[in-house]
């Protein structure tokens, strides 16, 4: 077609559609992708309430103990809203789609959050903590770190039966190191107890998918654990005994969820051969 005033040739703009249809479609990102990014951000800024709230203080000499425990309650509140956003963007992804990027962004944005969040909690509470050995608590720090990479590693590339995970997920895992840095035991048992939970994140011990009642079950225990760190922030009456009662809860499920799921095994493997003898039987 030609302008009639400028005697040119005229090629019409391409649709909004067209453009989009033009788009890579590695480069969209879906509802799930924008949930995985939320968790990415909740392990940043818990990151930076570690820092500005415990470290620095601790650092320059303030004695507001307030302040500390309120820092350390956001971050850990923080650390439970990623693991929010890591439940639901596996959901949204099943139920609607998830962008090619959507497995990629997941583990960069778990290791934000549940690798080094968590690793940083640990190092923090070896520099602040009275009782605690600062270079043996960066150890401690460092293997919680690669506990978490080299489980991210082993899920992108090990195909597992459906329904389970090989090792303890890496929220649970961060959830669980949090919780044990926030009992206040002495430091050797800390210590024992992060590296327990390190080896369960890289070991084969099967843990059940949150999935269903299961889902809703982990959901309800995260607005618990969030109400419980709250009290505590506020100095609640029995705010403490509550908080701690709720990071010893979260160790006893840590070793005892597994255990369902190692008698489901046995279970299975009962039912199977009792099939198999029934089967042979003339």
């Amino acid at each position: 077609m030609v302008d009639p005033e400028t005697q040119t040739g005229w090629v019409p703009e391409a649709d909004e559609a067209d453009d989009e249809e033009e788009m890579p479609l590695s480069l969209r990102l879906s509802i799930a992708d924008t949930l995985t990014l939320g968790n990415a951000t909740c392990g940043f800024m818990a990151v930076y309430f570690t820092t500005t709230g415990i470290l620095i203080p601790h650092l320059t000499g303030s004695q507001e103990t307030g302040m500390a425990r309120h820092s350390a309650a956001t971050a850990v509140i923080l650390m439970l809203c990623a693991a929010v956003f890591d439940l639901f963007d596996g959901l949204v992804a099943r139920k609607l789609r998830s962008s090619p990027m959507g497995a990629e962004l997941d583990n960069l944005s778990d290791l934000i959050s549940f690798g080094l969040a968590p690793a940083y909690f640990v190092l923090v509470y070896g520099m602040v903590a009275d009782d605690a050995h600062q270079r043996v608590a960066a150890v401690g720090a460092i293997v919680v770190l690669l506990a978490v990479v080299l489980r991210l590693a082993r899920f992108s590339c090990v195909t597992v039966k459906d329904g389970t995970f090989q090792g303890m997920p890496s929220p649970f895992g961060a959830l669980t190191v949090v919780s044990i840095v926030l009992l206040e035991l002495p430091f050797v048992a800390t210590l024992l107890a992060i590296l327990g939970t390190a080896w369960l994140m890289v070991s084969r011990v099967e843990y059940p998918k949150p999935r269903g009642r299961l889902a809703v079950a982990m959901l309800s225990w995260i607005v618990l654990s969030m109400g419980l760190l709250a009290a505590w922030a506020f100095d609640a009456p029995s705010g403490q005994l509550l908080l701690q009662t709720g990071c010893a809860l979260q160790l006893v499920m840590g070793a005892v969820i597994p255990l369902f799921a190692t008698a489901r095994r046995v279970n299975n493997f009962r039912d199977n051969r009792r099939e198999a003898r029934a089967a042979q039987l003339p």
